[in-house]
């Protein structure tokens, strides 16, 4: 097969990730505010809400200082002082409800404009290269998707709506307070830069450890995602302490990023505690000495000082939740940087629809590399005849493999062209490109369904009738019919209650069903007996037949009867004839024919 990359590996492996993207903070909110503005009317309504909840909490303070002036101070009035607390019980009950309607609502925008993050994520993995998926690990997509997104969400959900308390707050105590003593108030306000300034230093430790934190969890979700579909893998070479030092060290670095984020963040509490006590004893010290030289009442004290518990703990939540907000933000950048990646090619207006093919493909000074300087195909000249057999032989690492990717656009080529009825690929519409290619890959996928919808993947619409047929002609029928539930039989993750060959059979199946006008064989028959092997050909000829077909072949003896034989090495087609006449020029094909019939383990 060629070099082509596999998941998570391919050039450059797990060491060619991407570099987390440097620290955009503004960009990164403004993303995010897009998601938040598509639901204005629900946070309209909650920043209302907010604004009532608001103003009924400073009416609080402010009508205790007006029963402590009005109704204590000289002779007491009972009945004052009960409205006054009457008022006061309607307005905290009124402040607990409207609160919990604002929570109400805000998780409904929250989890409405995460739902729509998620989705657009999720629709960017269907556009997106597979170089984009062959460089990058599952688990580390899988976080990005669950665990980053958990993290927005529950950020936005609890955070936004107190960020939107806390400022509304600050400014409405600030001017309440200045309205009613500006002196006092100045003592009060002399907190923020201070605030400001801690919070600032803070967030500089706190945003790199959540960052490193994220992309160390990735890392593990990585590992713990392999070890679960590896496990015969591993327990097979007994490689469960390797593993297990593997996931130590990455979880030690794991540790140490949230230790570093952590302990920095949690240092804004007992710090902002402090300040707010600080000024609390400044505030009561201050309105002591003026009220000794009567330039403020005993019931504004008792006010100011109830305004600078609710001035201080929105300056507190604001310097707590700019903390947490980094974690949110440090995911944020890290799915923000899989919707900013560049998708696959997509159709334009000029792309040419294809209908009826007649299946001849002409590969024309063919050139392609996965890493700039490596190239993998040097100049490839490939001329198929509609309804023609062309096989592709040739050592691992020849290119055969990567030659079906360029076919299927699944990776593009750097220079030359491919045609099929004279319409180059790239003007060809792609679903129309795929839908005529019928494709079975030697790395067989299946989806956690029944085997009839796995068959019936390769083309929706088809009758169950068609599927025992398609089944039938790959030789699936029989092992499918004595299944315990016949062809409604669920297959588990992978198809990991399968057997390899079994799998490939239904892969072919499938491919049979989608009707192919050019049919792609990638070793499709390397994980089965050669009994089974005998009886597919069977069934694949009649498939072939006025059909063009590229096989991929592991075991030569099975391309015998092709139209034409490629013989590839180090992205050459070093030689090209049948059978007989390769055979007859005693080169290249010669040894690798009798290499295998001389050595059956050995692999091509």
């Amino acid at each position: 097969m060629g070099p082509g990359p596999r998941h998570g590996g391919g050039p450059g492996g797990h060491f060619a990730n991407p570099k987390e993207k440097a620290n955009d903070t503004r960009g990164t909110l403004k993303k995010l505010w897009g998601y938040l503005k598509r639901q204005k009317k629900g946070l309209m309504l909650v920043i209302f809400i907010v604004l009532i909840t608001t103003i009924l909490n400073i009416a609080g303070p402010y009508l205790l200082k007006y029963a402590i002036d009005n109704y204590l101070i000289g002779q007491v009035n009972f009945a004052g002082l009960a409205k006054v607390l009457i008022a006061m019980i309607i307005i905290h009950f009124a402040a607990a409800g409207f609160t919990l309607i604002q929570q109400w609502i805000m998780i409904a925008v929250s989890q409405r404009s995460i739902k729509n993050l998620r989705k657009d994520v999720f629709h960017k993995f269907q556009t997106l290269t597979i170089r984009f998926f062959d460089t990058r690990t599952t688990g580390e997509l899988m976080s990005r998707v669950t665990n980053d997104i958990d993290n927005i969400s529950n950020t936005i959900s609890n955070s936004f709506l107190e960020i939107i308390s806390a400022v509304l707050s600050i400014f409405a105590v600030g001017i309440v307070m200045i309205t009613i003593n500006w002196r006092l108030a100045l003592i009060c306000l002399c907190v923020i830069p201070i605030v400001i300034f801690l919070t600032k230093k803070i967030a500089k430790h706190t945003r790199k450890g959540f960052r490193d934190r994220q992309k160390h969890l990735g890392d593990l979700n990585g590992i713990i995602e392999e070890s679960i579909s590896g496990q015969r893998v591993i327990k097979a070479f007994t490689k469960e302490k390797e593993l297990l030092k593997t996931f130590s060290k990455k979880n030690k670095l794991m540790q140490k990023a949230s230790n570093k984020a952590n302990i920095a963040s949690g240092l804004m509490g007992p710090l902002m505690n402090m300040m707010n006590n600080l000024n609390y004893g400044v505030t009561a010290f201050a309105g002591g000495i003026l009220a000794i030289y009567g330039m403020v009442s005993v019931g504004t004290i008792a006010a100011f000082l109830n305004y600078t518990r609710q001035f201080s703990r929105p300056l507190n939540q604001i310097a707590q939740l700019y903390t947490t907000i980094q974690s949110a933000l440090a995911g944020a950048e890290r799915v923000f940087a899989v919707l900013d990646e560049i998708p696959e090619f997509e159709d334009t207006e000029e792309s040419l629809p294809l209908s009826t093919v007649r299946g001849e493909v002409i590969f024309k000074n063919l050139h392609f590399r996965y890493l700039p300087d490596i190239p993998i195909i040097k100049g490839i000249d490939i001329h198929a005849k509609p309804g023609q057999t062309i096989a592709l032989v040739g050592p691992t690492g020849a290119g055969k493999t990567t030659i079906i990717n360029l076919l299927s656009r699944f990776y593009d080529f750097h220079k030359g062209s491919i045609t099929i009825d004279g319409k180059n690929i790239r003007d060809i519409k792609k679903r129309d490109l795929r839908r005529n290619l019928g494709i079975v890959l030697q790395e067989t996928f299946l989806f956690s369904d029944t085997v009839k919808e796995n068959i019936r993947y390769g083309r929706l619409d088809a009758s169950e009738e068609e599927i025992i047929e398609a089944s039938k002609l790959a030789n699936a029928h029989q092992f499918i019919h004595r299944m315990p539930h016949g062809y409604d039989t669920e297959v588990s993750e992978d198809g990991a209650s399968l057997s390899q060959g079994q799998k490939q059979l239904i892969a072919i199946a499938r491919a049979i069903l989608s009707e192919p006008s050019i049919l792609v064989l990638d070793e499709a028959t390397s994980s089965v007996d050669t009994r089974t092997e005998i009886q597919i050909q069977e069934g694949m000829l009649k498939l072939m037949k006025g059909r063009t077909s590229f096989v991929i072949a592991h075991r030569l003896s099975t391309i015998k009867n092709a139209d034409a034989i490629l013989v590839m090495n180090d992205g050459q087609i070093i030689e090209q004839g049948t059978h007989r006449e390769l055979m007859d020029s005693r080169g290249f094909y010669h040894n690798l024919y009798h290499s295998q019939f001389g050595n059956d383990a050995l692999s091509i």
